[in-house]
């Protein structure tokens, strides 16, 4: 582990738990904040955009705060972006005005994108190839555990009252004695690592598949509550507990990729995570009983972890120590963005066909890419 002391590799996963997913924690008590300011023109636009605005800001902003990081330092970004993230992220304990709640997740947002920049970058840094893979697992995994934390409890405590899920993000407030002890940040001359020249244009195309990826997979936390709630009369707890399951799969999938990664290339692991997602979306599709739920969703989950660790490793494997921040901050650009997209460009489908047929028919579109990408990387393979 090139010598990083094991409080500051296990400060590092606590950290991940509070970036990817830590949006979600509010996705159950949107329907009841709606309710709440039933009498603002246009709520129903205004609770969608309390879930996505914090994505649009990472997605627009990241690639400056990855310039910002380089030149703050990555460990003082980190002690100002938890100090944030549990300021901003709580204020909806308090608030009472839907202006004031938009600007503070507009600034939840730019802590979050911060945390996920110096994570990625720190990954970089401690690790090299092999047991960066394994790590990014592990990585993945507490990802994974904190979206479960963040949905089922934000489940839980939504069904109390509408406010208590965004006492969820004050977890930002224990972790900061960590980072402050424990998160080593590694000059230049430290890194004795032999790593591979960054080249633009194939970071591109990382990106472009990482922004498709968060567009597939983020379906599952914006319309599924509403799938449930609405479709299937269940409460916010029972919605926060399948979602949570599903991200606990997701773990599963992130450290599988590790053993995936010593038998394939990046871009086959991808065909094959997206393959799993396709068989999860058909699956949910046609769910009749909203127990089977907790049987489907976790297929979806469990592809989306070995999709979100490939790309990851991918694009550390094509970026060097100099360039990683900056590399960093544009994959978490093109992942929120992706994010921020997805309920907007999913919209007309799911008011065309119905949430539980729209599962389907993305399913089926899914299954199309995936043959058609196979049959091109074989043709690739054939003649190389």
């Amino acid at each position: 582990m090139n010598n990083i002391n094991k409080t500051a590799i296990f400060t590092l996963l606590l950290l991940s738990m509070t970036t990817m997913m830590s949006n979600v924690a509010i996705v159950t008590t949107l329907p009841r904040l709606k309710d709440y300011f039933l009498d603002i023109e246009n709520i129903e636009f205004y609770s969608r955009l309390m879930l996505t605005l914090p994505s649009l800001i990472i997605a627009f902003l990241s690639p400056f705060i990855g310039h910002f990081v380089y030149k703050f330092g990555k460990k003082n970004s980190v002690i100002l972006a938890l100090t944030i993230f549990s300021l901003t992220g709580s204020a909806g304990l308090y608030l009472d005005n839907i202006e004031s709640f938009l600007i503070s997740r507009a600034m939840f947002g730019i802590a979050v994108s911060t945390l996920m920049i110096v994570v990625t970058s720190l990954v970089g840094d401690y690790f090299k190839q092999e047991q960066r893979h394994k790590f990014m697992g592990f990585q993945s995994a507490f990802m994974a555990i904190g979206g479960v934390a963040f949905v089922f409890g934000g489940g839980v405590l939504s069904d109390i009252n509408w406010r208590f899920p965004f006492g969820i993000y004050l977890v930002g407030i224990l972790l900061l004695p960590m980072a402050i002890l424990f998160l080593v940040e590694k000059d230049k001359d430290d890194l004795n690592l032999i790593e591979e020249q960054t080249v633009p244009k194939k970071l591109i195309g990382i990106y472009i598949l990482a922004f498709f990826y968060m567009l597939i997979f983020f379906i599952l936390p914006t319309q599924i509550p509403f799938l449930i709630i609405d479709t299937f009369g269940a409460s916010g707890k029972m919605a926060g507990s399948i979602i949570a399951l599903a991200f606990l799969s997701n773990a599963f999938g992130a450290i599988t990729f590790s053993k995936l990664k010593q038998k394939y290339c990046f871009s086959t692991i991808y065909i094959i995570a997206l393959t799993i997602i396709a068989i999860g979306f058909l699956a949910i599709g046609n769910v009749h009983n909203v127990h089977l739920f907790y049987l489907t969703s976790p297929i979806m989950g469990f592809g989306g972890g070995i999709m979100m660790t490939n790309v990851t490793a991918w694009m550390l494997s094509r970026t060097s120590f100099e360039k990683r921040v900056k590399s960093s901050g544009y994959l978490t650009s093109f992942l929120f963005m992706g994010q921020f997209f997805s309920p907007i460009v999913f919209h007309p489908f799911v008011a065309y066909f119905g949430v539980q047929h729209f599962f389907i028919f993305i399913g089926c579109c899914l299954v199309t890419i995936v043959l058609i990408s196979s049959y091109f990387l074989r043709y690739k393979t054939s003649i190389t």
